[in-house]
């Protein structure tokens, strides 16, 4: 267990993060199980699955170009993390990096925000994961399970595996994304055989795509996104994590950004004339390889998809937990979640905790009879609200920092200046037009829970100037 110390409410410098030692297991993970962790917290077959027909819905035939516009974004911010992580590597992930420049509370603003947008994350993605599930019992079996049961095998499980063993978790979360996502290659290999080598001209044209339909679908396509960064939370973990991680991140932003886009014009083209539009599709993924003439491939990809929604909750536990740890290391948290496990050597006390933050609001909202799509919006929104604050305060933090080294330059300060646009512009769009229904609260509840991490802030730091 690390030594006690006073807490520093989330003021530090880069030389005391390398310094000091958290108690997880070092240089364990290699380059690929790092990059598990990044791909399994993006879940790239959720995308496909369930993102993918709701960006449809309102960009239409330009719901590749949106991917395209998204891939860009998120590369900007991709390569404002790498110009960091090529400098520090902690457990903190974006909170440490926001420690180094900006002032205590901003970086109270970024802990606080990124805890939750992992949080939100799991709790949307296991909502996904009970509605495969119930979709594959259904089909084999004609049985149901309570979505409330579901949903806590699937947290539960990936509590005690996140618990157990990092070095574990990360190759589970290996062989579950890759097995899902070669599904899908062959789903759309298929597809694209079957349709023959002409380009779908309804969609290079942007036939019926209005400018506000792509704005819109941009907000919900940055949420396929959300998470790639998470292998900075490997800092301790990984091996040479200066060059790992950095790499891991935009390989990860890049690949994942290839992948969604092939699949969106796939699966537009896919549904070209079919009875149902893609947004209507209850298994789009299932239906699509019915189409190709490989039916039996569809129950596989379900398998896929259940999977991967398994393996992100895994990856946001893993990840939200080892930020908890962070803060609470930095005076934003109690001071048990800082421990970790003597024999496996996580943080045992965080994971609980992150676990059970993840688990309740999912079980509560399934009790209350919500659809595991609305449970997947809405705690997806949240989760967008939360990464996106975060990576606009590190378009900040970087030329601070580098400014305070004298390594800025006009380069740095460019990609900063972009990534933050784009992510203010992404912002933007999720509360304008006012959206309808529980989406138009999403933003207050959003913006009270900072106003709450400001003010235990402000607490903490005048209990500490007392002592």
């Amino acid at each position: 267990m690390p030594p006690e110390t006073v807490p520093a409410l989330v003021s530090s410098t880069e030389e005391a993060a390398r310094e000091q030692r958290y108690g997880l297991r070092r240089n364990v993970l290699g380059p690929w199980e790092t990059l598990a962790q990044s791909v399994s917290a993006i879940a790239p077959t959720a995308t496909p699955a369930m993102t993918i027909p709701l960006v449809f819905a309102l960009a239409g035939n330009g719901t590749w170009l949106v991917y395209i516009f998204a891939t860009l974004a998120v590369t900007l911010v991709g390569l404002v993390i790498g110009c960091f992580g090529r400098r520090s590597a902690s457990p903190g992930s974006l909170f440490m990096y926001t420690t180094q420049s900006l002032p205590g509370w901003a970086a109270s603003v970024a802990g606080w925000a990124l805890l939750l947008a992992y949080v939100a994350t799991a709790s949307s993605v296991a909502a996904g994961f009970f509605n495969y599930a119930n979709a594959l019992l259904q089909a084999s079996l004609g049985l149901g399970m309570s979505p409330s049961v579901l949903i806590a095998l699937a947290v539960l499980a990936s509590g005690a595996m996140a618990y157990r063993d990092i070095k574990v978790s990360a190759e589970v979360m290996l062989w579950m994304e890759a097995a899902s996502v070669t599904c899908i290659v062959v789903v759309l290999a298929l597809t694209l055989w079957q349709h023959g080598l002409h380009l779908d001209w309804e969609q290079f044209r942007l036939k019926g795509v209005t400018a506000s339909g792509v704005r819109l679908g941009l907000v919900l396509a940055l949420f396929s996104f959300v998470g790639f960064e998470s292998a900075t939370t490997l800092g301790e973990e990984a091996r040479e994590p200066l060059k790992t991680i950095p790499r891991a991140v935009l390989r990860c932003a890049l690949g994942c950004g290839a992948f969604f886009t092939v699949c969106a014009y796939t699966q537009v083209l896919s549904f070209r004339g079919a009875a149902e539009r893609l947004d209507q599709a209850a298994a789009p993924l299932h239906t699509m390889a019915t189409r190709a003439g490989a039916s039996l491939l569809g129950t596989v990809i379900d398998i896929g998809a259940m999977i991967s929604m398994f393996a992100c909750t895994l990856a946001c536990i893993t990840a939200g937990a080892r930020v908890l740890m962070l803060m609470s290391h930095r005076g934003l948290a109690h001071r048990k979640m800082r421990e970790t496990h003597a024999k496996n050597e996580t943080p045992h006390y965080a994971v609980v905790v992150t676990a059970i933050a993840c688990l309740v609001p999912a079980v509560a909202l399934a009790a209350k009879g919500a659809s595991s799509s609305d449970i997947y919006g809405w705690m997806g929104a949240l989760a967008t609200y939360g990464f996106i604050t975060v990576y606009a305060l590190v378009c900040i933090a970087l030329p601070l920092h580098l400014r305070r080294v004298e390594r800025l330059s006009a380069g740095v300060m460019a990609l900063s200046a972009a990534g933050f646009v784009a992510m203010v512009l992404a912002l933007a769009g999720s509360v304008y037009p006012v959206p309808t229904g529980p989406y138009a609260w999403l933003p207050y509840i959003y913006l009270v829970y900072l106003l709450a991490g400001v003010g235990w802030y402000a607490a903490r730091r005048r209990a500490v100037t007392a002592l």
